[in-house]
């Protein structure tokens, strides 16, 4: 619990926004909207497809830095989503954690469509980990939609994804760790993981589903019951992910509230001092750390996307003592 982690950000010629630090105190919110079309190869039938909204916000001590948060959007196909989240633990090496983070994020822009990866995640995944070269680590998670509605994602660690359907989750990603707070990682290192190690789900989406992706600041601070009522107030998937950053942020910053978090930390076995259990006091609160919310709509018929592909990425702001996982 002595190890802080922090995330990474990509930094690349698509970029499409970065933040304002003009205020050192000042915490810089994003969000952009994307509506991923494929093209009709048969006009007789509905293809699916992605229309995404985004927000970022980083931890509010890290925003003269920036963080370690890094995502990407790409509408080959019906659409690619990923998330990757740096290993903070690195710094106490003397290690950039945003490094690896950001150079995996370009490694799969650049090799998203390449012939070799055959629209697979965990392909994708296993590509652009042999080509990165910065020393560090980090979570990542893909989601590649094909036109025919079936979603296919790999992940390592534990950025999540969560698809909603009419107003009921009905498929969840599992954390991986090996112990509390120190999750599976994509590393530079022989003693990570690689995408031998990835969970590989399919799952079948039909128009109106919503995907819900992001690092674990969002799912570390926010109960799936949130987020499920969160989408019911918010039809724009812009809104949506912006509220769903705001709400994550808000819980970070709550010392008393009985976040997913604390709740997990609790069930590990770490908890306030005993004397103050005797006063009847126990661990709460949530996380600080950076939150990446991508929300997807599922629709049919969407206006065509001008861009080829898209890459988008936040400065995201570090975690304080509230982040503490370990580093392998």
């Amino acid at each position: 619990m002595a190890i802080f982690i922090y995330r990474a950000s990509l930094l690349q010629s698509q970029l499409l926004f970065r933040p304002s630090l003009s205020n050192k105190h000042s915490v810089p919110k994003r969000s952009k909207l994307l509506c991923i079309a494929s093209s009709q190869l048969n006009p007789t039938r509905s293809e699916v497809s992605f229309c995404i909204g985004t927000h970022l916000i980083p931890h509010p001590n890290k925003v003269d830095r920036g963080g370690e948060d890094a995502f990407f959007v790409s509408n080959i196909n019906g659409g690619v989503i990923a998330v990757a989240d740096g290993v903070s633990g690195w710094a106490e090496r003397n290690v950039d954690p945003s490094l690896f983070s950001k150079e995996l994020m370009a490694n799969v822009s650049s090799l998203v469509g390449d012939l070799e990866v055959n629209y697979d995640p965990r392909i994708l995944i296993r590509k652009a980990h042999a080509a990165t070269s910065s020393r560090g680590s980090a979570t990542a998670i893909v989601a590649m939609l094909e036109r025919n509605g079936t979603m296919k994602i790999a992940s390592v660690g534990d950025c999540g994804l969560r698809v909603i359907r009419k107003g009921q989750i009905i498929f969840s990603t599992t954390p991986q760790e090996h112990y509390f707070d120190c999750p599976y990682q994509l590393s530079s290192e022989l003693v990570g993981q690689t995408y031998l190690d990835a969970v590989v789900s399919s799952v079948e989406l039909v128009e109106g589903d919503t995907i819900v992706m992001g690092s674990d600041g969002l799912f570390d601070n926010v109960f799936d019951g949130e987020i499920i009522s969160t989408l019911a107030k918010h039809s724009d998937a812009v809104e949506a992910a912006k509220a769903l950053a705001n709400l994550a942020s808000n819980h970070s910053m709550d010392s008393r509230f009985e976040s997913p978090y604390s709740l997990e930390a609790r069930s590990k076995g770490f908890d306030v001092p005993f004397w103050k259990k005797i006063l009847g006091m126990k661990l709460t609160g949530g996380k600080l750390d950076d939150i990446t919310v991508i929300v997807g709509q599922v629709v049919t018929s969407p206006a065509a996307a001008s861009l080829n592909q898209v890459q988008m990425t936040g400065k995201m702001e570090a975690a304080s003592s509230g982040d503490t996982r370990g580093l392998l």
